[in-house]
């Protein structure tokens, strides 16, 4: 069982909202749609779903042309970031819904309906109406509702932003693995990267409408195939700088430098643009080879466990991601430190050269 899109297109008067995709999810596979709000991600899932028809191009499953075909007549279950129930019916009665539709025998619904709401934390609100609920009661009685119906095709819209993080965390581990068990395609899309990498399986990053790369997440994680990617798959994202190659050494601005070693002594030399990630940038000097440039304090931004300090370096806005609170003073300089083996280098068309050596070795 396979989901392919050939070429697909969505298009609205000169506006084109889903550039050409072309992809395949295989049965059982997770398949998270990852990208910043517009772009593209519940569009290319409406595609997929059968809500919307595509401009150009073909929807495959199994093979078989179903691009025309309507949503009523394909068997998908949806879970949007807003949660939908029927107002008049019990959280009971709105999960086994989808199986009464189907002529399930009374028994079956019984025991389908407890088990997925034991496993949603909503066996003793059974007989409450959604409106007695909270949002995240709500949106848990959706996800319910998906899991029972043994769908082919399961789309999940940012389906677990209204919920507490206790609840998130659990569900993030577990609505893969149920899912995986049913064989059903499963398609998640989130803003966050993070989340992406929680979830595993494979991620398409998704930029203006443009499915940028496809690939087993932990792949696309660390060799972005462009700077559009990488800054996707970054959160914050992640800081770039001109670099030029001269011989066997790297040159970056303010006279740092470093050895332009593995798949970097190949590179002829020229310009290209650096990049490392937030959470590579260090505030203490590490021991060994390290890169120094000079910054100014922006803004702080502290969470408890974390600080993220923004800063200029040129025209450059940058982002440290550290542990732990750091009070530093908004307009003073400071030194930064990144590790060589940190470092990606894109060539001028933004596409990747060399990831990064830490990536390339995992």
């Amino acid at each position: 069982m396979t989901l392919t899109l050939e070429n697909v297109t969505k298009t609205s008067g000169r506006e084109t909202h889903i550039h050409p995709v072309s992809m395949t999810l295989e049965r059982g596979s997770l398949n998270v749609l990852l990208g910043p709000t517009l772009s593209g991600k519940t569009t290319l899932m409406r595609l997929m779903a059968g809500l919307d028809k595509p401009s150009s191009g073909r929807v495959l499953w199994d093979g078989k042309d179903v691009t025309g075909v309507r949503v009523q007549d394909r068997n998908v279950a949806m879970v949007y970031q807003q949660f939908i129930n029927y107002p008049a019916l019990s959280v009971y009665d709105n999960i086994a819904s989808p199986m009464r539709l189907k002529k399930v025998d009374a028994a079956t619904i019984d025991r389908k309906v407890k088990e997925a709401a034991g496993l949603m934390k909503l066996g003793h609100l059974l007989d409450r109406k959604p409106l007695e609920l909270s949002g995240g009661q709500q949106q848990r009685t959706a996800l319910a509702r998906a899991l029972v119906k043994g769908a082919d095709l399961v789309l999940m819209d940012e389906p677990l932003a209204n919920l507490d993080y206790k609840l998130r965390e659990e569900l993030r581990v577990e609505i893969p693995k149920i899912f995986e068990e049913s064989g059903a395609i499963f398609v998640y899309a989130t803003t966050e990267p993070h989340e992406a990498l929680l979830l595993g399986g494979n991620t398409a990053t998704l930029w203006e409408g443009r499915v940028t790369q496809f690939g087993p997440t932990p792949v696309v994680y660390r060799q972005p195939g462009t700077m559009t990617t990488a800054r996707v798959f970054s959160d914050p994202p992640m800081n770039f700088i001109a670099v030029a190659k001269a011989g066997n050494r790297l040159l970056f601005g303010e006279g740092q430098s470093t050895a332009a070693a593995g798949s970097l002594a190949a590179l002829p030399d020229g310009r290209y643009t650096a990049g490392f990630r937030p959470n590579h940038v260090r505030l203490n000097r590490p021991e060994g080879e390290t890169l120094n440039f000079r910054v100014r304090v922006a803004v702080t931004e502290i969470t408890g466990s974390e600080t993220f300090v923004h800063a200029d370096h040129g025209e450059d806005r940058w982002v440290a991601l550290r542990h732990g609170v750091r009070d530093l003073e908004i307009g003073s300089a400071i030194d930064v430190f990144v590790e060589p083996q940190h470092v990606y280098v894109f060539g001028t068309d933004g596409a990747l050269v060399a990831a990064a050596a830490y990536a390339a070795a995992a």
